[in-house]
């Protein structure tokens, strides 16, 4: 049962990232071809764009860090026996949880100065602070996945990652 809500919480951060990657290339295409074929462009284009980015890419961290998908190498873990490999993997997605508690306390005081100085976006003054908080979500869903990961991985339950191949 909760192996079942893991991989819904799972899922549902996943598709949100999709939803952000979706946002963010519609709003490209939509800019170049207004642009293009009619001289005129979405007011804050720039700014939207600016924004839509840095959501994504900390939306991504969360989706990537769960499910392994980045770059690894590590000559002691490929000669590591089974237990050592595990420990090895607890103990990187441990750094990783550190280093995205402090990314989420940081973003979190950037959101909330964007907030209390009123910051703007330049064409149509929106209030700058709900995309930062958007992307102050991206980093709490990291580290619930990550904590999910550092879970299953004392639990004995391993990570996804554990293929036997070292990297991945």
């Amino acid at each position: 049962m909760q192996y079942r809500l893991g991989e819904r919480i799972v899922d549902a951060i996943e598709w949100t990232a999709s939803a952000f990657v979706f946002a963010m290339m519609a709003n490209t295409v939509i800019a170049v071809i207004l642009r293009r074929f009619f001289a005129t462009a979405i007011p804050d284009h720039y700014d939207l764009g600016r924004f839509m980015l840095c959501t994504l890419v900390l939306w991504g961290i969360a989706t990537t860090s769960y499910r392994g998908g980045h770059i690894t190498m590590d000559l002691a873990w490929t000669f590591a026996g089974e237990k050592l490999r595990q420990g090895i993997n607890v103990f990187a997605e441990l750094v990783v949880l550190m280093a995205l508690v402090v990314l989420c306390f940081s973003l979190l005081d950037q959101t909330l100065q964007a907030r209390n100085d009123n910051i703007l976006t330049y064409d149509i003054r929106l209030p700058t602070w709900p995309f930062l908080a958007i992307a102050w979500c991206g980093t709490v869903s990291a580290i619930i996945l990550i904590a999910i990961r550092v879970f299953r991985g004392v639990a004995g339950r391993g990570s996804q990652r554990d293929n036997g191949s070292g990297a991945s």
